[in-house]
């Protein structure tokens, strides 16, 4: 069943079927098999996996990103940026990635954090005289971090599918993602020097608190939202809603860069997000409730098990499995696809639940800047104004850097739940 149904996937997938309708095709295929084909089941599946309270979150998340991205919040972290570290030598590339650190604190997007940081420090880091496709691929890799500092969507589902705590796994993901950052500065540092890129001015100390009071309210929201999450003030789904109300702020009568009349398209832009969003998820769910009443988990578990009992050796597998499925599908399917068939496999071996969540989101979201399907390479494309096979060829050093420090949290758990189990 398991064989069926990853080949009925993939199929449709490569035949150009929309990821949902592929979903609900293959689990027709499924109930065929098995000689019990009820629509009725597969409605109620379809119904039963988007009626939840934690994903009004999404929804809500990507209202807050639309909404500081269009009131001028992206330019201000950038600039705050550039006060900070514009100076050093090649200093643009960690100005990008700093600013995608910080709006991924707001947006909990990958493509969403590429664009808003991509299309303000590209033009910039050009104009310097910066090689266009590295810094491309930079901003590409830095845009990853989105989906795993927190918020997070693909968190969000994953919390959804497992039943856990999506405030610890939003805490989980914060040292990966500050990790992963680091690590590409680490990467860019070693190309700048070769490429003897220019050294910025150092910024003077007016310069920095100007700089820092005009993004202050840009840079503090995902202070609150982590603060409200952290000490029980509101929920996740609640916080999201409060974001939207802050960001709303902020926009209209702080930076007063937003009008009220583009309040429709930005709520129309977030609903067409989250509507493709849901229409995957229930489709995700039919499949799950398919593949568990076939026993596909047990049987799976069972065959692991006969094969190795190291819990190290099933992890070295799942990442391996991961980084396939990564390269040939959207991170949020996947995780709504795999962590049901996953999860009770991990519990066999006394894995915690948050530590799988965190490590198989971190996975999927490098993916999100592997060929042939990452998201964010097309979107780097578009943005650098590069062709596609000169971006790849020049990302690979930062995600041998993305996956270094992956199988690094992986191996020393205590990076993803020092903060969980101390302040979740």
């Amino acid at each position: 069943m398991l064989a069926l149904f990853l080949l009925g996937l993939f199929a449709l997938i490569i035949m150009g079927v929309p990821v949902a309708i592929a979903l609900v095709g293959t689990a027709v295929l499924m109930m065929l098999a098995q000689g019990d084909m009820t629509t009725l089941k597969l409605a109620q599946s379809y119904i039963i996996g988007t009626d939840s309270v934690p994903l009004l979150a999404i929804p809500f998340f990507m209202l807050a990103g639309e909404i500081m991205n269009a009131g001028g919040i992206s330019k201000r972290i950038v600039n705050f940026a550039k006060v900070l570290l514009g100076h050093f030598r090649g200093g643009l590339g960690y100005v990008g990635v700093l600013a995608s650190m910080i709006f991924a604190g707001i947006s909990g997007s990958a493509v969403a954090d590429t664009t808003a940081v991509g299309s303000v420090v590209l033009p910039i880091m050009g104009e310097s005289g910066y090689k266009k496709e590295k810094s491309t691929a930079l901003i590409c890799s830095a845009g990853c971090i989105g989906p795993i500092i927190p918020p997070s969507t693909q968190m969000i589902f994953y919390g959804v599918i497992a039943e856990v705590s999506i405030v610890k796994l939003f805490l989980g993901g914060i040292i990966p993602g500050i990790l992963i950052g680091l690590g590409l500065m680490v990467m860019w540092y070693f190309h700048a020097k070769k490429e003897n890129y220019p050294v910025g001015v150092r910024a003077s100390f007016k310069e920095l608190c100007i700089a820092t009071k005009e993004s202050i309210w840009a840079i503090l929201l995902p202070g609150f939202i982590i603060t409200c999450i952290v000490t029980g003030i509101a929920t996740a789904t609640e916080t999201a809603a409060l974001a939207v109300v802050y960001a709303l702020i902020v926009a209209v009568f702080i930076y007063k860069e937003m009008a009220i009349k583009e309040w429709v398209e930005i709520i129309i832009r977030a609903c067409r997000g989250t509507a493709v969003m849901m229409l995957v998820v229930g489709a995700a769910n039919v499949a799950a409730y398919l593949i568990t009443t076939a026993q596909v988990p047990q049987l799976l578990a069972d065959t692991i098990l006969s094969l190795t009992d190291n819990v190290y050796l099933f992890m070295l597998l799942v990442n391996v499995l991961l980084v396939l499925i990564g390269c040939v599908m959207d991170s949020g399917p996947a995780i709504l696809i795999f962590a049901p068939i996953l999860l009770p496999i991990a519990k066999t071996f006394g894995l915690d639940p948050i530590y799988l969540g965190v490590i198989m989101v971190c996975n999927l979201c490098i993916g999100l800047a592997t060929p042939p399907v990452g998201n964010v390479l097309y979107v780097g494309v578009g943005l650098g104004k590069v062709r596609l096979i000169d971006l790849i060829k020049n990302i690979w050093p930062f995600l041998v850097m993305m996956f270094a420090i992956l199988f690094t949290i992986t191996y020393f758990p205590n990076l993803i739940m020092f903060i969980p189990r101390n302040f979740g």
